[in-house]
């Protein structure tokens, strides 16, 4: 098997604009990446960086207006899902991709029981009758650890708690065997113990055939879950890699900044590390690297000029015109 047939998953120079009164700002710039079968991918970043609008990219659900991809390509399993038509998108959307979103609460309809609309997203993909489609719905509630599954099916989003919702939303993501797994921030607003759990849940039920694009930007959650990372800042790529060589020896200063303020037991400081100012918003980005307010090692060259993502190993990319390697 060559290495284009192991792709589930491959971004082609992809840009995302969103227009503002009468002014476009790219969200998205020129992101390249790809996601081979059975592959946990970390993309990591601050807010603001692009990384879900990556990824509603992906599942073609970026609003427009205001929203357009610009350009680039998202080929999935060798077949570009930009120039699908809208039907044909439906299938794949949910069977063949789905997506675990931020916001359960906001995911999930508020006026519809968790059942109905589980069922219903068996009920599109396959041809089972309503029986056996509550059957599926239960059985995938037992396995993300839901107690109580028969009273849970017949209750609305707001009577569940934040866990349970998240729950509900991997078993919707899962049961119907996708290729591709999008994980936006899947625990965000949730208490650790219920992280942990969700996390391992996801290696669990997650099989050699299917592949995660894990979306946070918690380091420590990408060190435990992912094979490659890809580190975004300010709507560019700016490094990318296997894990376990990032974190050895980062090739860029915005990973370097993010490594640094992960809380550590053995650091017998009083404060973390902090990288200074914020994400520019899309109306403020700089001429040249974007990072180049916040980064200790700018040159004058930064200011002006735009690093490029080029190849430094085998394996790794950055987007810097300084060599930390």
């Amino acid at each position: 098997m060559n290495s284009i047939n192991k792709q589930t998953l491959k971004l082609r120079n992809l840009s995302v604009s969103f227009k503002i009164d009468k002014e476009t700002f790219k969200v998205v710039d020129d992101v390249s990446f790809h996601i081979n079968k059975g592959e946990i991918l970390g993309l990591v970043g601050e807010s603001g960086s692009g990384k879900s609008v990556t990824a509603l990219s992906i599942m073609r659900l970026i609003p427009s207006p205001p929203g357009k991809i610009e350009g680039g390509q998202i080929l999935f399993n060798g077949e570009n899902v930009l120039s699908l038509p809208p039907d044909k998108m439906r299938k794949i959307r949910g069977r063949q991709i789905s997506m675990i979103f931020q916001e359960p609460m906001t995911a999930l309809s508020p006026l519809h029981k968790i059942g109905s609309q589980l069922v219903e997203t068996i009920s599109l993909h396959k041809k089972i009758n309503k029986k056996e489609a509550f059957e599926i719905a239960e059985e995938w509630l037992k396995k993300v650890g839901i107690s109580d599954v028969s009273q849970r099916l017949y209750s609305y989003p707001h009577e569940l708690s934040g866990g349970m919702l998240q729950r509900v939303m991997i078993a919707m993501a899962l049961m119907l065997s996708p290729q591709l797994i999008i994980a936006d921030e899947p625990t965000t607003a949730l208490d650790v113990t219920i992280q942990a759990q969700i996390f391992d849940l996801l290696l669990q039920i997650k099989n050699e055939n299917s592949s995660l694009l894990l979306i946070t930007h918690d380091m420590g959650v990408i060190w435990e879950m992912c094979d490659k990372m890809i580190v975004m800042y300010a709507s560019r790529i700016v490094e990318e890699g296997p894990v376990k060589e990032i974190f050895a020896s980062p090739a860029h200063p915005y990973t370097k900044g993010l490594l640094k303020s992960i809380p550590m037991l053995s650091k017998n400081t009083e404060r973390l590390p902090v990288i200074p100012g914020q994400v520019p918003s899309p109306s403020e980005y700089p001429p040249g690297c974007h990072f180049v307010d916040r980064c200790s090692y700018a040159v004058e060259k930064c200011k002006t000029e735009k690093p490029v993502l080029k190849q430094i190993t085998d394996k790794r990319k950055s987007a810097c015109f300084l060599d930390f390697l």
